[in-house]
């Protein structure tokens, strides 16, 4: 098992709150990290129907069969048994670690959350593995293999499945389990096509109107489809920044995959050579990039806090980080050679903004302190320069 880099930060929380709540994409590796860092708590999974109705029907009985300390998976499919759990804790406030609840539907579970263990839980987020954890185990590999295998920990053991038949399984039971829960899809090949045609626009702005032809429902279904598709951790939408270097500012978000993997599976790309050529790589390179970001800052129990910034005249700063009150504006370029064109957007935002800090390129090649007054780093070490 590959180290995660959020554990510390878990164990911390279990001494400070008697509920510890985790959120994330399924199969990102949640209930691996918590079973193994209390293998002595007693595992409930929601999943499983008869489980899922004692808690529904008989919450009562549901926690005489089941004893604290415990760790309940799932547990958006029960909703109403938070409020039995606030009367649990309620009941003797002082004692911390009692509850490890995971859950893979962030709006509905941190709002059923907020109003039953205000004040009782913290929440983290897991996404799959970082590159900085596989870099710490050893495995990582070149860029190209990564656009294709992706970073959920199941495709980094042993004897594992081969990667298209893993994101096809996935798909599979992403539909079964997540979807048809959230919302009734009457044309299932109407949404699989919606959500191919989402990989290839990764990193852009998504016009739902302009796509609506395409997938052959309206723009309001498609509305519907991204929000769920954000809900259940599929896709991230990064926020634009509205800077004052113009206020013909782009307002809305751009779109990445939670698992870019899952998105090389959409597109066909079946191997690191046809990764090599393939005209999105860039695009997946940049995905790869702005999800180590969000990665490293979630692991560290921070917000995110990652904007872009595009203007109508074709300006644009990829990823800026709004830290400790200054912007860090970044460039993400899947080339290995430094060039000085790589900085001029970043250089016309700093002009702008007063709290501008260090303007940095994320590329494929060596690390650079200053060319030409910008500081150049490799992917693989986005970890240290934004986790700073």
């Amino acid at each position: 098992m590959i180290k995660r880099s959020i554990a510390d930060k878990i164990r911390k929380s279990m001494l400070q709150v008697p509920v510890v709540t985790i959120l994330g994409p399924r199969q990102a590796g949640k209930t691996t990290l918590v079973k193994s860092l209390y293998p002595d708590y007693t595992y409930v999974n929601l999943e499983d129907r008869a489980t899922r109705e004692l808690a529904e029907n008989d919450y009562i009985g549901f926690f005489k069969k089941y004893s604290e300390p415990m760790i309940i998976d799932e547990v958006q499919r029960v909703p109403e048994l938070l409020s039995a759990i606030q009367v649990k804790v309620d009941e003797d406030r002082r004692k911390n670690g009692r509850f490890i609840l995971t859950g893979s539907h962030q709006p509905r579970l941190r709002e059923a959350v907020a109003q039953s263990l205000a004040g009782r839980t913290t929440i983290h987020t897991l996404y799959p593995l970082s590159i900085e954890e596989i870099k710490s185990s050893g495995k990582l590999e070149e860029l190209d293999e990564n656009i294709v295998r992706g970073f959920m920990p199941e495709l980094y053991l042993e004897n594992v499945r081969e990667t298209d038949v893993y994101y096809r399984d996935y798909l599979d039971t992403y539909i079964e389990k997540d979807l048809r829960q959230m919302i009734a899809v009457k044309d299932l090949n109407a949404f699989l096509r919606f959500l191919t045609l989402l990989a290839g626009r990764i990193g852009q702005v998504v016009n739902l109107s302009g796509m609506s032809g395409e997938v052959g429902v309206s723009s309001t279904t498609l509305s519907e489809w991204l929000s769920v598709l954000e809900d259940s951790f599929v896709v991230f939408r990064l926020q634009p920044y509205f800077s004052n270097i113009s206020k013909r500012i782009v307002k809305s978000p751009k779109i990445y995959f939670v698992e870019p993997g899952l998105a090389s599976y959409l597109l066909g790309i079946e191997n690191a050579r046809q990764a090599s050529r393939d005209p999105l790589r860039g695009n997946l390179f940049e995905n790869i990039a702005v999800l180590e970001a969000v990665k490293t800052r979630l692991n560290n129990n921070k917000d995110p806090n990652l904007f872009y910034m595009r203007t109508e005249k074709g300006v644009e700063v990829d990823m800026i980080l709004k830290k400790e009150g200054m912007l860090y504006p970044f460039e993400i370029k899947s080339s290995m050679t430094p060039n000085s064109d790589f900085s001029k957007n970043m250089r016309l935002f700093c002009n702008s903004e007063a709290t501008a800090g260090e303007m940095t390129v994320i590329y494929c090649g060596d690390d650079y302190e200053s060319f030409q007054g910008c500081r150049y780093i490799h992917y693989t070490e986005i970890a240290g320069t934004v986790g700073k």
